[in-house]
């Protein structure tokens, strides 16, 4: 499917630009959903995750050759294609029901945006690698929270030295975005894998999406962000994490709704499918009603993400809480009715439910978002 250029809005900037798919966000989800269920059924997607880096290295080319996964939304006067979270966000809800672990949300989003809005000018190169996907970033939680690292300066060089914890991708990560303290405050930087940085692999719920423990002895780094505008960005960056993983979390829904659907249909009970069965129709009813509004907030928060990221903080709340709560909804209602199958390993709901959890530790729960809905507002 070629993509050209970037989608015009119709509407004035006050209203977001796309709330219903057009023809070329429905060729874009049909591309990359056939691309993935040749290359990420749930048996790849687990081999995958056991190897050494977590992931497929032959699919994370494919989606950056064939769906140009890194350069989508990135604006055009930086390499990219220039389109936005609208049309990337499709691509995340598409991962979401493949479970994908290659790193799309860990390098071609947060990675790549936090590249995207450093303030330094020798960044370039580092770019350019992760805009090809031949070098894979990740992003640490950019909080005191995970980063216990001390920045020091040397004329015009910077070291780090301390521990970053629970780093999505630590392992097989080339390029790592970490905040330390400096004697302004705290920055963003940005260090490269080496002897200097040492991961320690986490025991974490989700095994399709592993942690590490980095140990940063006199790193090399670039900072990112001056002191005076790390929390803008910070912000920012929290926000656009916590919309991918609302659409992530939209494409678990839609995945576990079709897989109970297909199963109910072929089980049956007192010579009847349990389908038929008014209790479970009431049961998958309230499952696509979870969806709908989870389709909903996600695309909505994306619209208006592209139209101006700094009046989406309420949106990408609202969509938050809600994509968290439908995806930890659909995923018990999942294994409950699928019966005993659907506690065994070997099933698929159970690598649905690890990774709706998973995501739920990520950027807090329904709870958290609420919480900032209600700051937002003035409660």
């Amino acid at each position: 499917m070629p993509i050209t250029t970037a989608v015009e809005a119709p509407w004035p900037r006050s209203e977001p630009s796309t709330l219903t798919p057009g023809v070329e966000q429905t060729q874009l989800r049909e591309a990359i959903r056939g691309l993935l269920t040749k290359w990420s059924g749930i048996e790849q997607v687990r081999a995958a995750a056991e190897t050494a880096v977590g992931y497929s290295p032959d699919l994370w080319r494919r989606l950056v050759e064939d769906m140009s996964i890194t350069a989508l939304a990135v604006p055009e006067d930086r390499g990219g294609l220039g389109y936005g979270m609208v049309e990337f966000g499709i691509i995340l809800e598409e991962c979401g029901r493949n479970l994908v672990c290659e790193p799309v949300y860990t390098s071609a989003v947060v990675g790549m945006s936090a590249l995207l809005a450093a303030t330094a000018d020798d960044i370039s190169d580092l770019l350019g690698n992760v805009l090809e996907g031949t070098m894979i970033a990740t992003a640490t939680s950019l909080t005191p929270a995970t980063d216990d690292v001390q920045a020091s300066e040397a004329g015009d060089a910077w070291t780090l030295t301390g521990m970053a914890t629970h780093v999505l991708g630590g392992v097989g990560a080339d390029v790592v975005i970490l905040s330390a303290n400096t004697a302004s405050g705290r920055r963003l930087f940005v260090t490269t894998a080496g002897d200097h940085l040492v991961p320690s692999e986490r025991e974490v719920i989700d095994p399709t999406r592993r942690q590490a423990d980095l140990t940063l002895r006199q790193a090399p780094a670039l900072a990112l962000t001056t002191a005076a505008d790390h929390d803008q960005v910070c912000t920012q960056l929290l926000d656009l994490a916590t919309l991918a993983l609302a659409c992530e979390n939209t494409g678990i829904v839609d995945a576990l709704l079709e897989m109970t659907v297909q199963y109910v249909q072929t089980r049956h009970q007192f010579g009847r499918p349990i389908g038929s069965f008014q209790a479970i129709k009431h049961r998958l009813a309230d499952v696509l009603v979870e969806l709908e509004r989870a389709r909903s907030a996600c695309r909505y928060a994306a619209a208006v993400y592209d139209e101006d990221p700094a009046t989406a903080r309420l949106a990408i709340a609202v969509a938050g809480s809600v994509c968290t709560d439908a995806a930890l909804y659909a995923a018990a209602e999942t294994v409950q009715l699928h019966g005993g199958v659907g506690f065994t390993w070997e099933h698929p709901a159970h690598s649905y439910f690890r990774r709706a959890m998973g995501n739920e530790a990520l950027q807090g729960d329904s709870r958290v978002h609420r919480a900032r809905i209600a700051s937002l507002i003035g409660i």
